[in-house]
């Protein structure tokens, strides 16, 4: 890759950070970055999304989090050069960070959420950003013309040394380790905590791939662990999957609304362009948080009384509540959505089934299953013959949580006309959804 030669900062910038107590910029190129518009939209977005609807901590941006990420992989490129290891390539040093830093530029607000309804991917909102015109292109192609095409295709999962897409993109990346770390500490728990310090001192390059020091199994044993712990208490908390639930469905029936013409009280253009899908990089850049939560309390008085209704549920955390059921039998399911429609509810919007499989966060998964989505690269383990295995056919402990899929199946649905109809109900009806005193 040829790239200019750009100076170091004169004076090495700090940032406090609660995670990792310091997160040290000495790039010219990086500071830059930081300082893009782009890249400050990402204090407007929260890291969790609607979890702070859960954890009242949970008010952490992808700012913090993508800082995080990059002194996480300062940190490992410098414990490389440090131990003047030879299987890693020193020119790859500033992509590898500007990879880290940018590789959550392209969220939008509730991300996860908005993209289920929208059909939009972040990774590639990312990498328009990065290609396009925006200050961050700018940045990037004053260190070469092509530089921004490198930095987008490691965020691609295509350049061609994958040592420097795993260091972003693996089983065992900067970006895991830092939201996990980042998500405990904001939720106020502690299962996500893990050795960090001892995780990155056991990592080597290897052969033009990362790997772990055997002796280092147990720290990353405890990192597995600390990522099954997340998975089940935080990220799929079923009071959190409430929320996104009603949020999804804002979105869903704005779009219904204005594809059938409805005449909106108010409606931004860039909320319109992302409606009507032809959205530009100016207009997605223009969509946070703060934008979206001023549409909710808007469309709160709207005529139509399901978005009202809707909205009112999400900004004032009126959610739905659940019941936990067995995989349900299509006759149950056929008889719940009847008896809401005899009491004025709408099945499509007031009832729905959650099975929690399809979240962006997962427990490890080695390989690929059949007719599966291809996996983040392994964790490997180097002994002290040289020899490279994968950590769970040396670990019982990873083993047993390896794609382990558990889970229970959530009926959400707004209580109150359910209560308001109890007459109207069934014995069976009443006890299912435990709205008779004896239950």
């Amino acid at each position: 890759m040829n790239t200019k030669v750009r100076e170091p900062l004169q004076e090495e910038k700090v940032f406090k950070d609660p995670v990792h107590h310091y997160i040290y910029v000495q790039d010219q190129t990086i500071w830059d970055l930081i300082n893009t518009k782009e890249f400050q939209r990402l204090r407007r977005i929260r890291q969790l999304g609607t979890s702070y609807l859960t954890f009242h901590g949970a008010e952490h941006s992808r700012f913090s989090h993508s800082l995080g990420v990059y002194e996480i992989t300062r940190k490992i490129i410098s414990q490389f050069e440090r131990n003047s290891f030879h299987d890693w390539p020193k020119e790859e040093r500033l992509v590898s960070l500007c990879a880290a830093l940018l590789h959550d530029v392209g969220h939008g607000p509730f991300s996860h959420s908005l993209e289920e309804v929208f059909d939009t991917d972040h990774e590639e909102w990312t990498c328009k950003i990065i290609l396009e015109d925006t200050e961050i292109n700018r940045v990037l192609r004053a260190v070469s013309e092509d530089f921004p095409g490198h930095v987008a295709s490691v965020i691609q999962k295509k350049y061609p040394k994958p040592i420097v897409v795993s260091l972003i993109s693996s089983q065992m990346d900067a970006d895991r380790m830092d939201y996990l770390l980042r998500d405990a500490y904001f939720t106020g728990v502690n299962y996500g905590n893990f050795d960090l310090e001892r995780i990155l001192r056991v990592m080597r390059p290897y052969k033009g791939q990362i790997v772990v020091k055997e002796s280092g199994m147990h720290a990353v044993e405890h990192y597995l662990m600390s990522r099954y712990q997340m998975y089940w208490q935080i990220y799929f908390h079923p009071v959190t999957r409430s929320s996104e639930i009603i949020l999804r469905q804002i979105f869903r029936r704005a779009k219904e609304l204005y594809e059938k013409g409805y005449s909106f009280l108010w409606m931004p253009e860039s909320v319109k362009r992302l409606l009507d899908n032809t959205m530009s990089v100016s207009d997605y850049l223009k969509l946070d948080e703060a934008l979206a939560q001023t549409a909710f309390m808007q469309w709160a008085e709207e005529d139509d009384s399901l978005l009202a209704d809707l909205c009112d549920r999400f900004l004032n955390r009126r959610l739905y509540k659940y019941i936990t059921i067995d995989e349900p039998e299509p006759y149950l399911l056929e008889e719940i959505r009847l008896l809401f429609l005899s009491i004025g509810m709408n099945p499509e919007y007031h009832m729905e089934l959650d099975f929690p499989f399809d979240l962006p966060y997962d427990v490890y998964r080695p390989d690929r299953q059949e007719g599966e989505k291809k996996e983040k690269a392994p964790i490997l383990l180097l002994d002290h013959q040289d020899e490279i295995s994968e950590i769970s056919a040396k670990s019982d402990i990873v083993r047993s949580i390896t794609g382990m899929h558990q889970g229970q199946y959530h009926l959400y649905f707004p209580e109150e006309p359910l209560r308001d109809n109890i007459s109207q109900m069934s014995l069976q009806m009443q006890q299912l959804f435990q709205l008779n005193e004896g239950v």
